[in-house]
Protein backbone atom coordinates (compact mmCIF):
# COMPACT_ATOMS: atom_id res chain seq x y z
CA UNK A 1 0.00 0.00 0.00
CA UNK A 2 2.72 2.25 0.88
CA UNK A 3 4.43 1.68 -2.66
CA UNK A 4 1.12 2.61 -4.70
CA UNK A 5 0.93 5.80 -2.31
CA UNK A 6 4.28 6.63 -3.31
CA UNK A 7 3.78 5.76 -6.64
CA UNK A 8 0.32 7.71 -6.92
CA UNK A 9 1.95 11.14 -5.54
CA UNK A 10 4.78 10.47 -8.36
CA UNK A 11 2.12 10.39 -10.75
CA UNK A 12 0.53 13.37 -9.73
CA UNK A 13 3.85 15.73 -9.57
CA UNK A 14 5.27 14.02 -12.88
CA UNK A 15 1.69 14.99 -14.70
CA UNK A 16 2.17 18.56 -12.94
CA UNK A 17 5.38 18.68 -14.52
CA UNK A 18 4.23 16.98 -18.04
CA UNK A 19 1.60 19.03 -17.95
CA UNK A 20 3.51 22.84 -17.27
CA UNK A 21 6.93 22.04 -19.37
CA UNK A 22 5.32 19.51 -22.29
CA UNK A 23 7.47 16.75 -20.96
CA UNK A 24 8.52 14.19 -17.95
CA UNK A 25 5.51 11.81 -16.89
CA UNK A 26 7.28 9.09 -18.98
CA UNK A 27 10.60 9.79 -17.99
CA UNK A 28 9.46 10.54 -14.35
CA UNK A 29 7.87 7.59 -14.04
CA UNK A 30 9.94 5.22 -15.89
CA UNK A 31 12.94 6.15 -13.75
CA UNK A 32 11.23 5.11 -10.60
CA UNK A 33 10.35 2.08 -11.58
CA UNK A 34 13.56 0.92 -13.19
CA UNK A 35 15.24 2.20 -9.72
CA UNK A 36 12.73 -0.58 -8.15
CA UNK A 37 13.98 -2.92 -10.47
CA UNK A 38 11.10 -3.36 -12.29
CA UNK A 39 12.30 -4.73 -16.56
CA UNK A 40 12.55 -2.05 -18.72
CA UNK A 41 9.37 -3.54 -21.11
CA UNK A 42 7.94 -3.97 -18.28
CA UNK A 43 7.74 -0.47 -16.52
CA UNK A 44 7.20 1.45 -20.14
CA UNK A 45 3.98 -0.94 -20.76
CA UNK A 46 2.49 0.13 -17.60
CA UNK A 47 3.63 4.05 -18.06
CA UNK A 48 2.17 3.84 -21.38
CA UNK A 49 -1.36 2.77 -20.13
CA UNK A 50 -1.95 4.83 -17.50
CA UNK A 51 -0.87 7.24 -19.53
CA UNK A 52 -3.73 6.37 -21.83
CA UNK A 53 -6.03 8.16 -19.28
CA UNK A 54 -3.24 10.96 -18.21
CA UNK A 55 -2.59 11.98 -21.39
CA UNK A 56 -6.43 12.16 -22.31
CA UNK A 57 -7.20 14.14 -19.28
CA UNK A 58 -4.01 16.70 -19.91
CA UNK A 59 -5.71 17.06 -23.96
CA UNK A 60 -8.68 18.24 -23.03
CA UNK A 61 -7.31 20.31 -20.26
CA UNK A 62 -5.31 22.05 -22.43
CA UNK A 63 -7.86 22.55 -25.31
CA UNK A 64 -10.33 24.33 -22.84
CA UNK A 65 -7.23 26.79 -21.99
CA UNK A 66 -6.50 27.46 -25.74
CA UNK A 67 -3.22 25.78 -25.44
CA UNK A 68 -4.04 23.85 -28.58
CA UNK A 69 -2.45 24.58 -32.02
CA UNK A 70 -5.13 21.52 -33.75
CA UNK A 71 -3.09 21.01 -37.39
CA UNK A 72 0.36 20.59 -35.39
CA UNK A 73 -1.74 17.90 -33.49
CA UNK A 74 -2.85 15.94 -36.45
CA UNK A 75 0.76 16.54 -37.93
CA UNK A 76 2.61 14.70 -35.48
CA UNK A 77 0.48 12.16 -34.42
CA UNK A 78 1.04 10.38 -37.98
CA UNK A 79 4.14 9.10 -37.72
CA UNK A 80 4.24 8.78 -33.96
CA UNK A 81 2.08 6.55 -33.59
CA UNK A 82 3.66 3.88 -35.94
CA UNK A 83 7.02 4.50 -34.82
CA UNK A 84 5.72 4.13 -31.08
CA UNK A 85 4.04 0.68 -32.06
CA UNK A 86 7.06 -0.44 -33.63
CA UNK A 87 9.90 1.08 -30.94
CA UNK A 88 7.38 -0.94 -28.59
CA UNK A 89 7.76 -4.26 -30.64
CA UNK A 90 11.51 -3.49 -30.21
CA UNK A 91 11.56 -3.37 -27.32
CA UNK A 92 9.43 -6.40 -25.64
CA UNK A 93 11.83 -8.63 -28.06
CA UNK A 94 14.58 -7.37 -25.83
CA UNK A 95 15.71 -9.13 -22.61
CA UNK A 96 15.11 -6.85 -19.82
CA UNK A 97 18.56 -7.30 -17.49
CA UNK A 98 20.25 -6.89 -20.56
CA UNK A 99 18.15 -3.46 -21.81
CA UNK A 100 17.91 -1.79 -18.39
CA UNK A 101 21.30 -0.20 -18.12
CA UNK A 102 20.58 0.91 -21.97
CA UNK A 103 17.40 2.58 -21.47
CA UNK A 104 18.85 4.06 -18.29
CA UNK A 105 21.76 5.56 -20.13
CA UNK A 106 19.53 6.55 -22.55
CA UNK A 107 17.36 8.59 -19.86
CA UNK A 108 20.07 9.55 -17.91
CA UNK A 109 21.59 11.67 -21.16
CA UNK A 110 17.96 12.88 -21.41
CA UNK A 111 17.65 14.27 -18.13
CA UNK A 112 21.78 15.98 -18.54
CA UNK A 113 19.85 17.83 -22.07
CA UNK A 114 16.83 18.72 -20.33
CA UNK A 115 18.70 20.45 -17.49
CA UNK A 116 20.62 22.00 -19.71
CA UNK A 117 18.30 23.06 -22.07
CA UNK A 118 16.19 24.99 -19.94
CA UNK A 119 19.27 25.98 -17.67
CA UNK A 120 21.21 28.06 -20.49
CA UNK A 121 18.44 28.94 -22.42
CA UNK A 122 17.74 32.67 -22.01
CA UNK A 123 14.65 33.29 -19.52
CA UNK A 124 12.84 35.98 -21.65
CA UNK A 125 9.03 35.29 -22.51
CA UNK A 126 8.25 35.32 -26.14
CA UNK A 127 5.49 37.09 -27.20
CA UNK A 128 3.93 35.87 -30.63
CA UNK A 129 0.61 35.46 -30.62
CA UNK A 130 -0.01 33.04 -33.86
CA UNK A 131 0.46 29.19 -34.54
CA UNK A 132 3.68 27.40 -35.60
CA UNK A 133 3.56 26.73 -39.75
CA UNK A 134 6.00 24.23 -40.19
CA UNK A 135 6.42 22.20 -42.45
CA UNK A 136 5.54 18.84 -42.67
CA UNK A 137 9.04 17.39 -43.94
CA UNK A 138 10.41 19.04 -40.63
CA UNK A 139 7.43 17.55 -38.54
CA UNK A 140 7.05 14.18 -39.86
CA UNK A 141 10.81 13.29 -39.04
CA UNK A 142 10.34 14.89 -35.59
CA UNK A 143 7.16 12.73 -34.90
CA UNK A 144 8.38 9.77 -35.96
CA UNK A 145 11.55 10.42 -33.58
CA UNK A 146 10.01 11.02 -31.03
CA UNK A 147 7.28 7.85 -30.36
CA UNK A 148 9.86 5.44 -31.06
CA UNK A 149 12.05 7.13 -28.39
CA UNK A 150 9.34 7.43 -26.07
CA UNK A 151 8.26 3.53 -26.50
CA UNK A 152 11.63 2.64 -25.95
CA UNK A 153 12.30 4.74 -23.28
CA UNK A 154 9.14 5.11 -21.50
CA UNK A 155 9.35 8.40 -22.12
CA UNK A 156 10.83 10.46 -24.63
CA UNK A 157 7.81 12.44 -26.63
CA UNK A 158 7.95 15.76 -24.80
CA UNK A 159 11.65 15.49 -24.35
CA UNK A 160 12.00 15.24 -28.20
CA UNK A 161 9.19 17.58 -29.29
CA UNK A 162 8.85 20.14 -27.27
CA UNK A 163 12.43 21.85 -27.15
CA UNK A 164 13.02 21.37 -30.73
CA UNK A 165 9.29 23.21 -31.60
CA UNK A 166 9.96 26.36 -28.61
CA UNK A 167 13.55 26.50 -30.95
CA UNK A 168 11.54 27.40 -33.79
CA UNK A 169 11.06 31.38 -34.78
CA UNK A 170 7.45 32.52 -33.44
CA UNK A 171 7.13 29.16 -30.74
CA UNK A 172 4.44 30.13 -28.40
CA UNK A 173 5.48 28.08 -25.23
CA UNK A 174 1.92 27.21 -24.31
CA UNK A 175 0.88 26.64 -27.27
CA UNK A 176 3.98 23.84 -27.82
CA UNK A 177 3.60 22.42 -24.51
CA UNK A 178 -0.33 21.83 -25.04
CA UNK A 179 0.18 21.02 -28.64
CA UNK A 180 2.80 18.06 -27.69
CA UNK A 181 0.93 16.87 -24.68
CA UNK A 182 -2.83 16.50 -26.80
CA UNK A 183 -0.71 14.62 -29.45
CA UNK A 184 0.65 12.59 -26.85
CA UNK A 185 -2.68 10.79 -26.21
CA UNK A 186 -2.85 9.05 -29.81
CA UNK A 187 0.98 7.73 -29.25
CA UNK A 188 0.22 6.65 -26.14
CA UNK A 189 -2.63 4.20 -27.44
CA UNK A 190 -0.40 3.07 -30.26
CA UNK A 191 2.82 2.00 -28.11
CA UNK A 192 0.16 0.58 -25.48
CA UNK A 193 -1.26 -1.51 -28.07
CA UNK A 194 2.18 -2.64 -29.65
CA UNK A 195 2.73 -3.72 -25.46
CA UNK A 196 0.23 -5.66 -25.62
CA UNK A 197 0.71 -7.32 -28.69
CA UNK A 198 4.43 -8.26 -27.90
CA UNK A 199 4.21 -8.72 -24.13
CA UNK A 200 0.82 -9.88 -23.34
CA UNK A 201 -1.82 -8.54 -20.59
CA UNK A 202 -0.64 -10.15 -18.00
CA UNK A 203 2.83 -8.36 -17.84
CA UNK A 204 0.74 -4.97 -16.77
CA UNK A 205 0.70 -4.20 -12.80
CA UNK A 206 -2.64 -2.93 -12.62
CA UNK A 207 -1.93 -1.64 -9.23
CA UNK A 208 1.07 0.36 -10.52
CA UNK A 209 -1.56 1.22 -13.19
CA UNK A 210 -4.08 3.02 -11.02
CA UNK A 211 -1.79 4.61 -8.68
CA UNK A 212 -0.36 6.56 -11.71
CA UNK A 213 -3.72 7.39 -13.21
CA UNK A 214 -5.20 8.39 -9.71
CA UNK A 215 -2.31 10.65 -9.02
CA UNK A 216 -2.13 11.95 -12.89
CA UNK A 217 -5.43 12.81 -13.78
CA UNK A 218 -6.42 14.75 -10.34
CA UNK A 219 -3.09 17.31 -11.74
CA UNK A 220 -3.95 17.53 -15.19
CA UNK A 221 -5.90 20.13 -15.35
CA UNK A 222 -4.08 21.90 -12.56
CA UNK A 223 -0.85 22.10 -15.03
CA UNK A 224 -2.80 23.57 -18.12
CA UNK A 225 -3.50 26.43 -15.97
CA UNK A 226 -0.15 26.53 -14.48
CA UNK A 227 1.76 26.50 -17.87
CA UNK A 228 0.33 30.23 -18.02
CA UNK A 229 1.91 31.32 -15.46
CA UNK A 230 4.80 28.93 -13.90
CA UNK A 231 8.20 29.59 -15.44
CA UNK A 232 9.06 26.95 -17.68
CA UNK A 233 12.90 27.23 -16.70
CA UNK A 234 12.97 26.26 -13.24
CA UNK A 235 10.56 23.22 -13.63
CA UNK A 236 13.26 21.99 -16.17
CA UNK A 237 15.95 22.15 -13.85
CA UNK A 238 14.10 20.40 -11.45
CA UNK A 239 12.71 17.52 -13.54
CA UNK A 240 16.54 17.52 -15.65
CA UNK A 241 18.29 16.95 -11.92
CA UNK A 242 15.69 14.63 -11.03
CA UNK A 243 15.53 12.21 -13.56
CA UNK A 244 19.61 12.68 -13.71
CA UNK A 245 19.86 11.27 -9.91
CA UNK A 246 17.51 8.54 -10.74
CA UNK A 247 19.21 7.07 -13.27
CA UNK A 248 22.61 7.23 -12.06
CA UNK A 249 21.76 5.44 -9.13
CA UNK A 250 19.91 2.50 -12.07
CA UNK A 251 23.72 2.66 -13.51
CA UNK A 252 25.86 2.59 -10.56
CA UNK A 253 23.99 0.13 -8.79
CA UNK A 254 24.21 -2.16 -12.19
CA UNK A 255 28.16 -1.62 -12.15
CA UNK A 256 30.33 -2.73 -9.35
CA UNK A 257 31.70 0.64 -8.02
CA UNK A 258 33.38 1.66 -4.36
CA UNK A 259 30.45 2.47 -2.43
CA UNK A 260 32.37 5.81 -1.35
CA UNK A 261 32.62 6.93 -4.64
CA UNK A 262 29.17 5.72 -5.31
CA UNK A 263 28.17 8.28 -2.39
CA UNK A 264 31.23 11.47 -3.68
CA UNK A 265 29.07 10.81 -6.98
CA UNK A 266 25.72 11.49 -5.67
CA UNK A 267 26.82 14.82 -3.56
CA UNK A 268 28.64 16.13 -6.95
CA UNK A 269 25.36 15.72 -8.68
CA UNK A 270 23.84 17.45 -5.72
CA UNK A 271 25.47 20.07 -5.38
CA UNK A 272 25.79 20.63 -8.95
CA UNK A 273 21.70 20.14 -8.80
CA UNK A 274 21.44 22.96 -6.00
CA UNK A 275 23.80 25.09 -7.65
CA UNK A 276 21.63 25.15 -11.37
CA UNK A 277 18.24 25.52 -9.28
CA UNK A 278 19.81 28.64 -7.41
CA UNK A 279 20.65 29.96 -10.57
CA UNK A 280 17.62 29.43 -12.45
CA UNK A 281 15.61 30.82 -9.64
CA UNK A 282 18.30 33.73 -9.58
CA UNK A 283 18.26 35.05 -13.52
CA UNK A 284 14.21 34.93 -13.27
CA UNK A 285 14.32 37.02 -9.90
CA UNK A 286 16.11 39.40 -11.97
CA UNK A 287 14.28 39.25 -15.06
CA UNK A 288 11.13 40.29 -13.39
CA UNK A 289 12.82 42.90 -11.00
CA UNK A 290 13.82 44.47 -14.63
CA UNK A 291 10.64 44.29 -16.46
Amino acid sequence: MRKLIIFAFVGFFAQLIDGSLGMAFGLTSSSLLLAYGVAPAVASASIHMAEIATTAASGVSHYKFGNVDKKMVLTLVIPGSISAFFGAAFLSSLPGDLMKPFISGFLLLLGIYILFRFLLQKTEERSPSGNLNLKKRFLYPLGAIAGFFDAVGGGGWGPVNTPVLLSQKGATPRKVIGTVDTSEFAVTISATLGFVLFLGWEQFNWLWVAAFVIGGVIAAPIAAWLVRVMPAYILGVLVGGFIILTNTRTLLNTWSIDTNVIYLIYVILIIGWAAAIAHTVRNTTELKKAS
